[in-house]
């Protein structure tokens, strides 16, 4: 399989062929188990000393003659803090216990079954991930994952760039991208982000922005951009190529294709 290679200014240069790993048949479904799987659920519970950090004694007693006894008082049987104290009397208040304002919780939420990821099977995750290659490579695929692309036909995909790309200023790479790209693809290729509307922007949410493009760059190769996403061949995942749905526009460097190439012999 091959495609063009293009330079800064959107010309093609040569035509490139392409590694093997971009000809694997898209399993959906093993790229959906993956990315299920990847799921991390943020560890939360209550600090270990909460509840605990007033000093009070053990269970008081009810036997009679007995320094700081319960006896005769009609007191249930609770560890309690003292408050002050007026010659033999205490003026007591319950802690610690779950049933007791300012205790510990009762069973609260523990943090370490919350950490660590469930196993994942090598084989899977390198299939589903040569399938999420493959489906950079189909213009369908990709007009149908970006609703603004109305189902348009996209051609000369996966897109290849020189690696001066990544050697560009912010004004320059721009520029250059849309030349790339083209206009309509350029639209949606810059992430845009925009407040949310309800009540989602006070819980946490307030901003939301467009999937836009991703950049796969060599392991050596560095770029400093927020107008999309960057990724290395190193670092490079399903999360990342087919999150939400196969077919993310997807522009790859020259070296970036030739260390993908490496990596999966």
């Amino acid at each position: 399989m091959k495609t063009k290679l293009l330079d800064v200014q959107g010309k093609k240069v040569k035509d490139l062929a392409l590694p093997n790993c971009f000809t694997e048949s898209i399993r959906t479904d093993l790229i959906q188990k993956i990315i299920e799987a990847k799921k991390v659920k943020q560890p939360y519970g209550p600090g270990p000393m909460a509840g605990n950090q007033a000093s009070a004694s053990g269970v008081l007693k009810h036997h009679r003659k007995v320094w700081k006894s319960q006896y005769g008082r009609g007191m249930s049987r609770i560890p309690r803090k003292q408050m002050s104290r007026r010659g033999s009397q205490f003026q007591w208040v319950g802690a610690t216990v779950p049933n007791t304002r300012g205790g510990r919780r009762a069973h609260p939420p523990k943090v370490a079954s919350m950490i660590g990821l469930p196993s994942i099977n090598k084989k899977e995750l390198t299939i589903a991930l040569k399938s999420a290659l493959t489906a950079t490579t189909i213009g369908d695929l990709i007009a149908k994952r970006y609703a603004r692309l109305n189902g348009q036909k996209i051609e000369n995909v996966p897109f290849v760039v020189e690696s001066k790309f990544t050697e560009l200023k912010a004004k320059e790479m721009l520029q250059s991208l849309k030349a790339i790209l083209g206009e309509n693809l350029y639209e949606v290729a810059i992430q845009k982000k925009s407040i949310r509307s309800g009540l989602g922007k006070l819980r946490g949410r307030k901003y939301k922005s467009t999937l836009g493009l991703l950049l796969v760059v060599g392991n050596e190769e560095k770029i400093k951009t927020t107008a999309f996403d960057v990724q290395t061949t190193q670092k490079l995942g399903v999360n990342d190529l087919a999150n939400g749905g196969v077919g993310r526009l997807t522009l790859y460097t020259e070296t970036a294709i030739k260390e993908l190439g490496e990596k999966f012999k």
